[in-house]
């Protein structure tokens, strides 16, 4: 099972990469955190450690949350708002409802990293951080981050529905799904 979860973690990662060269407007830095919160990677990565080292799935698991997350209208968090009176979130999308895991693990990340420095880093910083430190924790690949990412105030169940790959897709479909977003 081991072998699976590394091959699955380094799959998403490799997509994870692909999606990171997508250009963007923001001016992103791995160095964004440097002066405003330098122990904001290393709380993020002791937070992922400790939930991998409890259940090593939860690796692969939390990269798959960053690629939704980003596959939907970028690296923006917007997988993590719940619904509102103004807003339907993404979590109840075809390809993520009981199916995407972790949201407690970013939750926690998101909360020790508050303690060190409130108001900071953004969520989907967060995000980012931590699909690499779970792939890096069990073996897979790591690379660098680049950070500065806004936190979206708005979710697309839309989007989530029409532009994540399912599981029932067929090459064609994930193909063209892929194409879309710049990505051959």
């Amino acid at each position: 099972m081991g072998g699976r979860i590394s091959s699955v973690t380094t799959t998403f990662a490799i997509i994870l990469v692909l999606l990171g060269t997508i250009t963007c407007e923001a001016q992103l830095s791995s160095t964004f955190y440097d002066n405003s919160c330098p122990n904001a990677l290393s709380t993020i990565r002791t937070t992922i450690r400790t939930a991998v080292s409890k259940e090593r799935r939860m690796a692969a698991s939390l990269v798959r949350l960053h690629f939704h997350d980003c596959f939907v209208q970028g690296c923006d968090a917007s997988i993590l708002l719940d619904d509102s009176p103004t807003i339907v979130g993404e979590k109840g999308a075809f390809a993520n409802n009981n199916s995407i895991r972790g949201y407690e693990v970013i939750d926690e990340a998101k909360a020790a990293v508050e303690k060190v420095c409130p108001g900071v880093v953004s969520c989907a910083d967060i995000v980012a951080v931590a699909a690499r430190d779970a792939s890096f924790a069990v073996g897979g690949p790591s690379w660098v981050v680049k950070l500065g990412r806004r936190d979206s105030t708005i979710a697309s169940i839309i989007l989530a529905n029409t532009d994540l790959p399912l599981a029932s897709d067929d090459l064609t479909t994930l193909i063209s799904k892929f194409s879309n977003k710049g990505l051959s």
